[in-house]
């Protein structure tokens, strides 16, 4: 396996009309959920990709495993549990591509998932581990679960990445700072917004970040900027690889996880680092150009096609 995450599986409802969700009548059945996307991404960019999830054992669990097979990712490690509904979500969306997202997923069916029904054997077989923020943010147990899965990483020589993704509709400030710090330890690629590393260290003045930073032994930190691009932290001082330009933004959400599958296709396939963020880059500018969390994630062909690359014959 060259990459496997730990993550929610949700239902997304997405809006026919833009606007307030109030004024939101009809709506249409999709999947998400941030580790979802990008373990999707992977597959669909040629990735061997694993899953660790639970979902309640009801139509819209089977709707979502179903799909993650036929996609080419491996469910094995994929739980549907009696008695637990499978997670929901509702989006709003603006006119600018910009939304809002409403999280219905309390009781969650990953509860069920503990500490000591992680699969040992599943993870050490990996290249990467890719967690994120959200999982943990869920519930307290998942906290506990993240952690021990990054122990079990390390313990086996697995690659970490980590993307914070802090939602703070699902936990507090302090909350995600205290977990997340916990896991930096065990991490090798951080996968980072600007906010949310202001946010982890408390200070938002570049040395101090940079010092804060140099704690760890990451071996790539990432700061993902939207449609300007991303900054790497090489030799102590950022380095800027623009943002791909695109006609017209659509749905913003899912282009950092995007962002983050083409980051770990690009390093998995041991590229150089400006090779591997032109690369990401160009899968974020994809994504926001589709309606929808994960539509958007592209097969290599199309993001060398989008790079001017590869050719494509229309007809």
């Amino acid at each position: 396996m060259d990459i496997i995450t730990i993550g929610d599986g949700m239902i997304t409802f997405d809006p026919q009309t833009k606007g307030p969700l109030r004024f939101v009548h009809q709506f249409e059945r999709k999947i998400g959920g941030a580790e979802l996307n990008v373990i999707l991404g992977c597959a669909r960019l040629g990735l061997k990709s694993g899953w660790i999830s639970r979902l309640g054992k009801d139509e819209f669990g089977r709707h979502i495993i179903n799909t993650m097979r036929g996609e080419g990712i491996d469910v094995s490690e994929v739980k549907m549990v009696e008695g637990y509904a499978t997670s929901l979500n509702f989006k709003e969306v603006q006119e600018s591509g910009s939304g809002r997202t409403f999280y219905y997923r309390t009781k969650s069916p990953t509860e069920t998932l503990t500490q000591e029904l992680l699969p040992e054997e599943y993870i050490r077989q990996a290249k990467i581990l890719h967690v994120t923020g959200v999982f943990p943010a869920i519930q307290e147990n998942n906290r506990a679960v993240i952690l021990r899965a990054l122990q079990i990483a390390k313990k086996h020589g697995v690659k970490v990445s980590l993307d914070p993704n802090i939602r703070l509709r699902l936990w507090s400030k302090e909350q995600a700072r205290s977990t997340i710090l916990s896991y930096l330890p065990y991490v090798d690629y951080l996968l980072v917004g600007r906010d949310e590393l202001e946010l982890i260290f408390e200070t938002s003045n570049d040395l101090e970040l940079i010092e804060a930073m140099s704690l760890y032994t990451f071996e790539q930190v990432i700061v993902k900027d939207g449609a300007s691009g991303c900054y790497s932290l090489i030799n102590g001082a950022w380095v800027h690889t623009p943002g791909m330009h695109v006609a017209k933004v659509v749905d913003t959400v899912g282009a950092g996880d995007g962002f983050d599958s083409g980051f770990l296709f690009g390093t998995i396939r041991g590229w150089p680092i400006q090779k591997t963020l032109e690369f990401a880059n160009a899968i974020g500018a994809m994504v926001v150009q589709v309606q929808g969390d994960n539509e958007g994630l592209p097969y290599l062909e199309e993001v060398e096609v989008f790079l001017g690359k590869r050719e494509m014959i229309e007809r």
